[in-house]
């Protein structure tokens, strides 16, 4: 089952069932079946304050995903993601091509920052999924696999 949740600030995600079928589609395609799989938005300091607690990172990051599956393709992935909304809002404006001299409108900021969002969220399901991002090389496969699945999203209604 996969759920969607908050913690430290008001936030609302929109879309879920879509999103929901988006990443039971990708996991499925990927020949593998979903168990519990917990989506937790949150903000910066939540998040930091877990990236020291679980793993003695002192750096703030968009996403945390811990891993609670078993090691045997047949069964389930499980797992929960923790994500930032604070880092996906900074690094939609950050890693945005796209910039008006007049400045963008809210429009585009939301198209930006939601494809940003959904980029983290599959990241995270990757990650599930057993694919890496520590090197270089495993970097760019997880970059190739996002953007697959980003393009995937377009075809679900």
């Amino acid at each position: 089952m996969i759920s969607f949740h908050t913690e430290g600030l008001e936030f609302k995600l929109k879309n879920k069932t879509r999103l929901k079928k988006w990443i039971v589609a990708t996991i499925e395609k990927k020949k593998r079946n979903v168990g519990d799989i917990s989506y937790v938005f949150c903000s910066d300091s939540f998040l930091i304050k877990m990236n020291k607690e679980y793993l003695n990172h002192d750096t703030y990051t968009d996403i945390i995903t811990f891993d609670y599956s078993i090691e045997d393709n047949m069964l389930p992935i499980s797992g929960d993601i923790f994500i930032s909304i604070e880092r996906v809002k900074e690094n939609a404006e950050k890693f945005s091509i796209k910039k008006s001299a007049e400045g963008d409108s809210q429009q585009e900021k939301r198209g930006r920052f939601e494809n940003e969002l959904h980029r983290v969220i599959i990241h995270g399901t990757l990650h599930l999924l057993g694919y890496k991002d520590k090197t270089k090389i495993a970097k760019a496969e997880m970059t190739k696999q996002e953007d697959l699945c980003l393009s995937q999203l377009k075809k679900i209604n």
